[in-house]
């Protein structure tokens, strides 16, 4: 199998599916290559402690395999495609952990809808370094609808994550699937990028604007065929830690280019879809540029 991107999330799914005894390729960019292929993969993790283990890596898939977890971001999804040549996959099953919904008809454009498995992860973790990830979360969990792909193969990924010690669950609804992770990150996500602040500040300072873009989100999802809890998403926050973060916000403090548009912007086209007004939604990804 092979990991496209082994940064927190893909490198901390590799190693751990490396330490269950998966032959993984890690495909990146040359330096990122060379520097796994010297180094291995080093993880620190709340769940697991310290793990280190070897790695194989390349620029690009040079061999067909049965999976292919796709774990880079939306703004260098289509640079990053490229090292999965359609041809060389073969018939191999694609696991896009992206966030945002237009993902999927990108990869399934390039693979064919029977190659290509829904999936959203829940995890915090983050490249410190070329091969150094640090997993903050005390979990790892993946959730899967088959879409076109063959039940046997989407249990077989199941079983491949299971065993790696990745909790996997496979749902029969992809629109549930993928709004159950964009109802609740949204406005996470948003929110304190906007604000530059942890969602501590965030659910008391902002609290009004917190409860109203929630409320905007899920009424997206619903219009979109998708159930949603605004209640359930605010408890969600209030059991966070306040210092907490967003990945996008970490971007931000870091520099690095924004899914203002994979995450708030999939909001802002879903409504306009379903005919539904999302102006707080809206507002915000013009602000931060998306």
């Amino acid at each position: 199998m092979a990991v496209l991107g082994p940064g927190g999330v893909g490198g901390l799914v590799g190693a751990l599916l490396v330490r269950s005894g998966a032959a993984v390729t890690f495909l990146a960019s040359d330096a990122t290559a060379a520097a796994l292929a010297e180094h291995g993969v080093h993880v620190r993790s709340r769940q697991v402690g310290d793990l280190h283990v070897p790695a194989r890596a390349a620029t690009r898939l040079d061999a067909p395999v049965d999976v292919v977890l796709v774990a880079v971001k939306q703004t260098t999804l289509d640079e990053a495609l490229d090292r999965v040549p359609p041809e060389t996959l073969g018939d191999g099953v694609v696991v896009p952990f992206l966030n945002g919904l237009d993902h999927l008809g990108t990869l399934r454009a390039r693979y064919g809808t029977q190659r290509v498995l829904p999936a959203t992860i829940r995890v915090e973790s983050t490249r410190v370094a070329p091969g150094e990830i640090e997993h903050t979360s005390t979990f790892v969990d993946v959730d899967l609808a088959p879409g076109g792909v063959a039940p046997e193969r989407v249990e077989a990924v199941r079983a491949l994550l299971e065993d790696a010690g990745v909790r996997t669950t496979v749902h029969a609804d992809e629109t549930a699937l993928l709004w159950s992770k964009l109802a609740f990150l949204a406005p996470f996500a948003l929110l304190t990028t906007a604000h530059r602040a942890t969602i501590g500040e965030v659910r008391t300072t902002h609290r009004a604007e917190l409860e109203a873009l929630v409320r905007e989100v899920a009424a997206v999802a619903t219009a979109s065929g998708a159930p949603s809890d605004p209640e359930r998403t605010l408890a969600f926050y209030d059991r966070f830690g306040p210092e907490a973060k967003s990945s996008m916000l970490r971007d931000a403090e870091a520099g690095r280019p924004l899914e203002t548009d994979a995450i708030g912007g999939a909001v802002v086209r879903a409504a306009d879809r379903a005919g539904v007004d999302a102006p707080l939604t809206r507002a915000l990804v013009e602000r931060l540029g998306g």
